[in-house]
């Protein structure tokens, strides 16, 4: 390999060095805004809720620069192989943390609308929701920053369980309404708050797909492994 080879390898290993170190930076922030959003909630922290969106300026500014850089290596580098699989699929994750982020600054500025102070209604479910949806987006950024399959895998398999507890909530939630309509306005709250916890698992599966697929050069399964699907379209919630 003469010199200019030499040069042209190393240069393009740095690059794509920098594009993993751009999607370990930007997970880390959004493994920390979701954080954030659940204190918020569950232990009514308002000090995290007033810290989650601070963090989206720098999350968004991240995907920028990770889809200029991706297009560059795509454009000017001719990657092959495992390398394409792994541009491509930055393209797409860094797309899905960001939309995690959204959401959790979302879920921390619901819940500055939230007077608890008398209610009755339990926050266990949510407690038990955030909990797993936190593990699942930590594994899944550890699946990516290793490039590991099995665990991406293991966290596909848990989107059931994310489901379910959403479900479980819708129930639980819609029970307090009907059961006295003072509890409306707090649970309608609570609905959009748990529907952007489940957006945030429904992408946290995503990232795990797009690593499985970098990996291995495989896709997993069409469908997901679903609670009762009838369920799942209650409506994407808003911020």
């Amino acid at each position: 390999m003469n010199r200019e080879s030499a040069h042209t390898v190393k240069s393009y290993e740095q690059e794509l060095g920098q594009l993993r170190a751009i999607m370990a930076r930007m997970g880390g922030l959004v493994e920390s805004q979701t954080a954030q959003a659940v204190a918020a909630i569950v232990d009514h922290d308002e000090d995290a809720a007033a810290a989650a969106p601070e963090l989206d300026p720098q999350v968004d500014a991240l995907e920028r620069e990770a889809e200029v850089l991706s297009i560059r290596l795509l454009a000017l580098r001719a990657p092959m192989a495992s390398d394409l699989r792994e541009i491509v699929s930055a393209l797409k994750v860094t797309g899905d943390l960001e939309r995690i982020g959204d959401y959790a600054t979302s879920i921390a500025r619901r819940s500055l609308r939230l007077d608890m102070a008398e209610s009755q209604i339990s926050l266990s479910g949510l407690r038990a929701m955030g909990r797993l949806v936190q593990d699942n987006l930590r594994r899944a950024i550890d699946a990516m920053t290793s490039r590991d399959e099995e665990r991406a895998t293991e966290v596909w398999q848990s989107d059931r369980a994310v489901d379910e507890l959403y479900n479980a909530m819708f129930r639980e939630l819609v029970t307090y309404m009907m059961e006295d309509p003072r509890n409306i306005t707090t649970c309608t709250h609570l609905l959009f708050i748990a529907k952007n916890l489940e957006r945030i698992g429904d992408h946290t599966t995503n990232i795990a797909e797009r690593v499985f697929y970098a990996a291995t050069g495989n896709m997993l399964p069409t469908m997901r492994p679903r609670a009762i699907q009838s369920t799942r379209e209650h409506g994407r919630a808003s911020s």
